[in-house]
């Protein structure tokens, strides 16, 4: 499978996300754009809803070359996966079946792990003096030094026999 190059996927990737967050609409023709440049093919007729099939569905693709999508501020409303990434992924999911036909679930699938595999992770907003500190620690061993760790990890092991060996 061809995919565009790593630089061009990651502008694809930005605008997809800018759009997610802003809700403009250029953003999303030129990723969408770039893609279907990239494939030479002609863009497909894309239609918002606020919901699909009664909200099982996030996006669905016609033989005839529409998409129907939902739109990032509907996405928001009432599912369990509302996140970005998901969304993007649904994007490239749903370009996936206009692309490729045949055998188009699997291929569909495949295509849009690989438009996300090696691009970096987008950059988190500073939220001030908080996010500079290290972060809190888990459990009650994680904030002691590496052999104190050990020992504690050691002695919790041995007291777990011990009991195992009363109960027994």
């Amino acid at each position: 499978m061809i995919l565009p190059p790593i630089a061009h996927r990651r502008v694809i990737d930005r605008e997809l996300s800018g759009f997610f967050h802003t809700h403009r609409k250029p953003m999303f023709n030129r990723a969408i754009s770039r893609l279907c440049r990239f494939y030479n093919v002609r863009r497909p007729r894309i239609s918002w809803f606020e919901y699909l099939d009664w909200g099982k569905t996030a996006g669905k693709t016609y033989h005839d070359g529409r998409i129907h999508l939902v739109h990032p501020e509907n996405w928001k409303r009432g599912r369990v996966y509302n996140t970005e990434r998901m969304w993007v992924q649904m994007i490239y999911h749903e370009m996936a079946h206009y692309l490729f036909w045949t055998d188009a679930e699997s291929k569909a699938d495949l295509f849009m792990r690989r438009m996300v595999s090696r691009l970096k992770p987008a950059p988190r907003p500073r939220r001030g003096i908080a996010s500079a500190r290290r972060p809190a620690a888990r459990g009650h061993l994680a904030a002691r030094p590496r052999r104190q760790r050990a020992r504690g990890l050691a002695k919790n092991r041995a007291t777990k026999r011990a009991r195992r060996a009363r109960s027994a």
